[in-house]
């Protein structure tokens, strides 16, 4: 069976929010929903009166899976300085699962580098994490969230192949465009909960995989 609770379901994500990246940004959106899950992120709430790092700790506390990306190491143009807010959230996630109670003991984690073995010259603590490299690809980077879903589903749901996943994705791309411009919106300009919404709806318009027992 997909997972029950909501615990279960929601995959906390981890990973860089600007247009360059928003590509894989929107993959990975399109490959947890796809196999069953919700997405999370620290993006899905405006609140003023909310310090980030709370809103942070929220997320990952009612999420059982995380998706972490560490790629971004480039040094910013303005201060000459790299950004060290994902490291920073995979320690959170990962120290949730090593102290925590309970259903925190039960995290999972997917790890993603642009290069599996480059996050030995800049975070070698996590050396014995089994590094996943999406060198940059849309595609790489659904393959790998498919088959990692697979694997904590327990067998339990048989997920479409990682590349009819990929061809609905693309599918899914075009179709936002189009609502997109009905909507004189810039796909860029989209907050994640309208195009976690949009791809939601999108997903649920097409048969969900065939489950156990069915």
């Amino acid at each position: 069976m997909l997972p029950g609770t909501d615990y279960e379901r929601n995959i906390f994500l981890n990973c860089p929010f600007d247009d360059e990246y928003q590509p894989l940004f929107q993959a990975v959106i399109f490959a947890v929903l796809t196999c069953g899950f919700r997405a999370r992120c620290a993006l899905e709430a405006d609140d003023g009166g909310e310090v980030r790092i709370v809103k942070i700790q929220r997320i990952i506390r009612d999420s059982q899976l995380g998706i972490h990306d560490i790629s971004r190491t480039e040094l910013d143009l303005a201060t000459g300085l790299p950004r060290f807010n994902m490291p920073f959230e995979l320690g959170l996630f990962l120290g949730a699962r090593e102290f925590g109670a309970g259903l925190q003991k039960r995290k999972r984690a997917l790890i993603f580098d642009i290069e599996r073995y480059r996050f030995q010259k800049f975070c070698s603590d996590i050396a014995g994490q089994d590094i996943k490299a999406h060198e940059g690809s849309p595609e790489k980077a659904i393959r790998a969230v498919r088959n990692w879903l697979a694997t904590a589903l327990d067998g339990s749901a048989l997920l479409l192949s990682a590349g009819e996943m990929w061809r609905r994705s693309l599918t899914f791309t075009g179709d936002l465009a189009d609502v997109c411009e009905v909507l004189q919106r810039d796909v860029h300009d989209l907050q994640f909960v309208e195009l976690r919404t949009l791809a939601e709806e999108w997903v649920d318009r097409f048969p969900l995989p065939m489950r156990s027992g069915l």
